[in-house]
């Protein structure tokens, strides 16, 4: 075992039951909102019969197909303002009443039950908006669960390893995401006789993966919520405040941040940036591969398999060279690689199918670190027993700035007639992220928690 003091211990197991919950939850992001059902929503089979019949590469097919991407971009627009509203409540009263994990058990359960509807997003035009509202109340429910989730991590580990566990939950989500998607392509994809019956006739295929994921998300959630404790130190700190007092006790908590820590305030502001940027990667990296490279289904779902390999093991492996070197160094060196191969990616559309694999792979490569390294970072700076309260900020102006990219995104493509002016819109919030978050100093450890991680 690690010793750090004979106080407290903390189990491998405690440690393998809170990763396991980004395992579960890892294919609503990977398979559903990136790979497969957003590809499936914005694919010819939601365009109006007189669009679909215009000549491929046309300006009005063009403007036809990329509305379609747009509009899931203003959903998922929709979806991040109402967890910039929600989540200073949802964190504070965790912390306040101590049950960070009921709360997170009522946000997978919504997640799941979101997930299994869309089964009923037949192809049809008529059914569009029906799937953007499923993907965006995913999201924002998706979101929401990992303000009490993150907080949980402190529980988990000690201040000494907390880099290396919180890279490993987030690796391990990626390789969640990998098997997902390997079972989706044999079992729905790959060809037929297709799993349960299902065909391509109606895209029952595809819509039936839906339900395959929410199963997932059930049966490995539940370890977290048998194995890892409440933490002792958020139990009724406070009485539960009303909306309007959350509120301000959030901007007192901002006003606070920013007069006596003015490195977390930029963290704050730099991190919602950069995140917001990093999440329209994940969102709309599958329909960029798509429609701008004109990868084929399959060769999405190829892509997206290889791409979670790579992260999931950078993501590990950066945890431990985090560990060394800071969370600050990893961030800044990762936001610095995804920029340079966004950039890539946008002025080498002509070369065809190579320069995404190329680009979009060295993309997935460091965004797994950045965002690992970033939850540690945020840990670094919250005070013991108000991390659900801090997470919830984190979360609050992470979702202030959410609506930059997709909007950027939508108009983008609106002004530029074509798909591929979104990504410029991704590489620029990025950018702007990561210029800001030049502005922030690795903050001093504190004493390390009186725990022990356990062999």
């Amino acid at each position: 075992m690690i010793a750090v003091s004979a106080t407290a211990r903390i189990s491998r197991a405690r440690v393998v039951a809170w990763a396991l919950w980004d395992w579960a939850t890892q294919p609503f992001s990977t398979v559903i909102t990136t790979f497969v059902f957003s590809i499936y929503l914005t694919s010819s089979l939601f365009l109006e019969p007189a669009d679909a019949a215009l000549a491929a590469g046309t300006p009005e097919y063009d403007a036809a197909y990329g509305s379609l991407s747009s509009g899931l971009g203003l959903a998922v627009a929709v979806a991040g303002v109402v967890i910039a509203i929600v989540a200073p409540l949802l964190g504070r009263r965790s912390d306040a009443i101590g049950r960070r994990k009921g709360m997170l058990a009522a946000n997978t359960a919504v997640i799941a039950v979101v997930t299994a509807l869309m089964f009923f997003v037949e192809p049809d035009p008529r059914f569009f908006v029906f799937g953007a509202v499923l993907i965006a109340l995913g999201t924002v429910f998706n979101d929401l669960s990992y303000v009490p989730y993150n907080a949980l991590l402190v529980e988990v580990s000690t201040k000494e390893n907390r880099a290396r566990v919180g890279a490993l939950g987030w690796g391990i989500g990626y390789l969640g995401g990998i098997v997902a998607m390997l079972i989706v392509y044999v079992g729905f994809i790959a060809g037929e006789p297709f799993w349960f019956g299902t065909s391509e006739t109606g895209s029952t295929n595809i819509r039936a993966i839906a339900v395959v994921c929410a199963v997932w998300i059930v049966v490995f959630s539940v370890p977290l919520f048998l194995i890892v404790p409440e933490p002792a130190t958020s139990r009724a700190r406070a009485e539960p405040a009303g909306i309007v007092a959350s509120y301000r006790h959030v901007f007192a908590t901002v006003r606070r941040i920013f007069t006596q820590d003015r490195s977390a305030f930029w963290f704050l502001i730099s991190s919602a940036v950069y995140r917001d940027g990093l999440a329209a990667v994940f969102l709309f990296g599958g329909v960029i591969a798509a429609v701008t490279f004109g990868f084929s289904f399959t060769e999405v779902l190829i892509f997206g398999i290889l791409g979670s390999v790579l992260a999931g093991v950078s993501t590990i492996a950066g945890g431990w060279i985090e560990q060394r070197i800071g969370s600050r160094a990893v961030i800044s060196f990762s936001l610095l690689a995804i920029v340079a191969f966004l950039l890539g990616m946008f002025f080498g559309r002509d070369a065809g199918p190579i320069a995404f694999w190329i680009c979009g792979l060295g993309v997935g490569f460091f965004s797994g670190p950045a965002q690992s390294a970033s939850r540690t970072l945020m840990l670094d700076f919250a005070p013991r027993g108000a991390e659900g309260e801090f997470s919830g900020l984190y979360a609050t102006t992470g979702r202030a700035a959410s609506f930059i990219t997709p909007v950027l995104w939508s108009v983008s493509i609106a002004l530029g007639g074509a798909q591929y002016w979104g990504g410029l819109a991704i590489l620029s919030v990025v950018a702007v992220g990561f210029l800001l978050f030049l502005l922030v100093k690795q903050p001093v450890k504190a004493e390390l928690d009186d725990q022990v991680l356990a062999a």
